[in-house]
């Protein structure tokens, strides 16, 4: 056999191992491609939380509402980390019963306790400064594409937990206590969310940095404009969180329906 052709075959064969591992390592993720349709849910799911969290606590006990989120986000995690890949209606219910709780924590905190959304919102970002930190320290990163093992996994969803809670807070914040509104902090949060992506595109930032940078964002843009079209109060057009959480909740299903028949979030860019 001639050298250029043994050379040949040893490529070949080499390509067909890095395929067949890039496909393994691929089935092992347990989150979604970061594409378009990811923001797109994401921010439904942010919208549909903060509205659904205040349905609920307003429309029953507070404290029954709360114990039933509490369940529905155990049940959502314990699907979530039993599977063995991304499995798209699994992960995106595990977002929204995580935007629920999230949202009755931060109130709670709020309301219940009495602590203002200033200090609220300074202990979640250290909250949210320790997870990434430890986080860093056990698995030298922090990407999003590295979701393989049950650790990085554990440590994601603290993350995602740290950031709904946090925007929450930031977002009463700007719109109460700043006197913003619901529709100027949303617009605010606009910016805020596209700030990380033009940075990364035009300077160069840090794919990991700006990915989780935007994600923070995501929940007090999502719920500042799922206010603004509930609330009556501070500037709201008072459509009510019952037909806003519906019409989300619709929105979400029929985008989770179209990836998880498509793929589209699972395959690589």
């Amino acid at each position: 056999m001639h050298k250029s052709s043994l050379e040949e075959l040893q490529n070949t064969h080499s390509n067909k191992i890095n395929t067949i591992a890039r496909f393994a390592k691929q089935g092992l993720r347990k989150v979604p491609e970061v594409t378009v349709y990811f923001w797109i849910v994401k921010l439904l799911t942010t919208a549909m939380g903060e509205a659904t969290s205040d349905f609920l606590v307003t429309s029953i006990d507070p404290y029954i509402a709360v114990a039933l989120g509490g369940i529905g986000l155990l049940v959502a995690l314990i699907l979530q980390l039993s599977v063995r890949r991304y499995v798209a209606w699994i992960y995106w219910f595990a977002v929204v019963m995580v935007a629920i709780v999230g949202t009755m924590a931060a109130d709670v905190i709020h309301v219940v306790v009495g602590i203002s959304y200033v200090t609220s919102a300074v202990f979640f970002s250290v909250a949210l400064a320790v997870i990434f930190i430890a986080w860093y320290a056990c698995e030298k990163t922090l990407s999003i594409h590295s979701i393989t093992t049950l650790r990085r996994e554990l440590f994601y969803w603290a993350t995602v937990m740290a950031t709904f809670a946090l925007g929450t807070a930031v977002g009463d914040l700007t719109a109460a206590t700043l006197h913003l509104g619901y529709l100027a902090s949303g617009v605010l949060f606009a910016v805020l969310f596209a700030a990380p992506a033009l940075a990364y595109r035009l300077f160069g930032l840090n794919e990991i940095v700006a990915f989780w940078l935007a994600y923070i964002v995501t929940r007090p843009l999502g719920a500042s404009f799922a206010d603004w079209f509930g609330k009556s109060a501070l500037d709201g057009l008072g459509l009510g969180d019952t037909k806003v959480a519906v019409i989300l909740t619709i929105l979400i299903v029929g985008f989770v329906a179209y990836l998880s028949s498509t793929r589209k979030d699972s395959k690589n860019e």
